[in-house]
């Protein structure tokens, strides 16, 4: 069994991987691959890296995204944060006085 490494993984050249598609599918896809003059089986490889690619960067983003909305709740566990309607009312009072004449700021 050959093995090589590619994007960190060790990879077999020995697996099957078998696939059903619809005739016209098939069809619409075999065109391509001759337009692209590219062997079938290369095009499905890239394909697949791109997927597993995408699926990982994916996978890291809501890892990501998990733990910053479990610190967001840990925070206002703690007592840290406001309401939105402090900040929407706190906001309102800095958009009218943007609002105003110089000069008149703060009166």
């Amino acid at each position: 069994m050959a093995v090589y490494r590619k994007y960190g993984v060790a990879m077999s050249k020995d697996a099957v991987f078998m696939m059903k598609l619809e005739p016209d599918l098939r069809n619409i896809f075999m065109e391509g691959v001759e337009a692209a003059h590219r062997p079938a089986l290369q095009i499905v490889r890239d394909f697949a890296r791109g997927f597993a690619q995408r699926q990982r960067e994916a996978q890291g983003y809501d890892d990501f995204l998990r733990q910053k909305v479990e610190t967001a709740r840990l925070s206002l566990r703690a007592g840290h944060g406001r309401f939105n309607e402090e900040v929407e009312a706190d906001f309102a009072v800095r958009r009218a006085e943007l609002r105003r004449p110089i000069g008149e700021v703060g009166v």
